[in-house]
């Protein structure tokens, strides 16, 4: 996957260089090109396809907290109240 998006942000590095050297061109559209054809559509796809990732990590800590809590003893203990009455 990373050799799709490492291509993808070589194609928008050469359109922000060839925007820059046009003759009407600015290196402001260059670099808001690089941002709008690159960084912003990279880092969506980047983001969706990490999506199975992070709800697996989300699922695997969930469920290690839950085995950790199964495993802690639990105390009944009742406490008692230590408040006086002074109203």
């Amino acid at each position: 996957m990373y050799i799709i998006v490492i291509a993808w942000l070589y194609v928008a590095v050469m359109m922000a260089a060839a925007e820059a050297t046009h003759v009407n061109g600015s290196i402001l559209s260059a670099i808001f090109t690089f941002i709008g054809y690159g960084l912003l559509p990279v880092g969506l796809v980047i983001y969706v396809m990490q999506s199975p990732a992070r709800k697996k990590r989300r699922q695997a800590l969930e469920a290690a907290e839950t085995a950790k809590q199964a495993s802690k003893p639990q105390t009944t203990a009742s406490s008692t109240s230590n408040a006086s009455d002074d109203s």
